[in-house]
């Protein structure tokens, strides 16, 4: 699930807080950052209970309406469609995402108040109302409404409070969540062991993150030591932490991993840059790298 740039940015993170706490173990640092990749497995897990509970509700409501001593015409005609359609209960029934579920203590994450609260707030949208008119909603209708739901979930100060109780660093995780949250849906229904295409162990963490991590954790003296004569007027010291941590990253990607080409290295620590650190940062990191590049190629040891 994680791309290449969502392991560079945790990776960042675990760099900063080691240098923070002035820790320098690697299997500490290591064990924070496997830390924050399950963080970011079990909140995808998160806004998918979410999403089947205030499905299944309907059943529920369902049951509500039919004990009702005076029935209105809308609890009269009312169907459970929501729940009951083909695309919820491959979720439902799907004992492997049960499992998953558990392994992950994800069930704890969700109140059944606030579910029944945003179900029953989006009964009142345009996208449930179509959908529930009609007689025999096929699988694109049912997919359109489960998109529809997942959007409007997003703009629910409710549904925002549930995940940043848990998940503090949400906003960091969202467009990766999103993104897999929308493939899941147009996914449906779901296989049995579906869950696993977005669980941890995937190429970026393991064979590009971990290996990254532990040389700039194994290498700090000497990509320092190569970074520091290059900063000619800047004293290493005085160099905002981010920025060091954003150049021995890079400079560890030029040295470690050949089949990425180093201009596209350099492009995404810029853009790293730009959100997490100053705005000078993008203009002094650029210079800075451009110049350790060039001494790495002379020197043959970047293609």
């Amino acid at each position: 699930m994680l791309s290449r740039r969502n392991v560079r940015i945790k990776i960042m993170q675990v760099l900063y807080a080691a240098q923070r706490q002035e820790r320098d173990e690697l299997r500490a640092i290591r064990s924070h950052y496997q830390q924050l990749v399950r963080r970011s497995y079990e909140l995808y897990l998160q806004n998918l209970l979410i999403l089947q509970r205030c499905c299944e509700y309907a059943k529920q409501d369902a049951a509500t309406r039919k004990a009702k001593l005076r029935p209105s015409e809308e609890d009269l005609v009312f169907t459970p469609t929501l729940a009951t359609n083909a695309a919820i209960r491959s979720l439902t029934d799907n004992k492997e995402l049960s499992r998953v579920y558990d392994r992950y203590h994800i069930r704890s994450l969700t109140d059944g108040d606030q579910i029944k609260q945003l179900y029953r707030d989006f009964l009142g949208t345009e996208a449930y109302t179509t959908y529930a008119a009609l007689e025999q909603p096929d699988e694109k209708a049912t997919t359109k409404v489960l998109l529809a739901l997942y959007k409007w979930l997003q703009s629910q100060e409710l549904f925002l409070t549930m995940v940043e109780d848990h998940f503090p660093l949400w906003q960091e995780d969202k467009s990766l969540v999103v993104g897999a949250m929308k493939k899941t849906i147009k996914a449906l229904p779901a296989d049995g062991d579906f869950v696993k295409e977005y669980e941890t162990n995937s190429e970026a963490v393991t064979e590009f993150g971990d290996v990254l991590l532990r040389f700039i954790v194994e290498a700090n003296d000497q990509l320092l030591a190569r970074i520091t004569p290059v900063l000619q007027n800047w004293d290493a010291e005085r160099v905002a932490i981010i920025d060091m941590i954003l150049l021995k990253m890079a400079m560890a990607e030029f040295l470690e991993f050949d089949s990425i080409p180093p201009q596209v290295t350099l492009n995404e620590y810029l853009d790293i840059s730009k959100v997490y650190s100053t705005d000078k940062s993008r203009e002094f990191l650029n210079g800075v790298l451009d110049r350790v590049l060039k001494e790495l190629q002379s020197e043959g040891l970047v293609k």
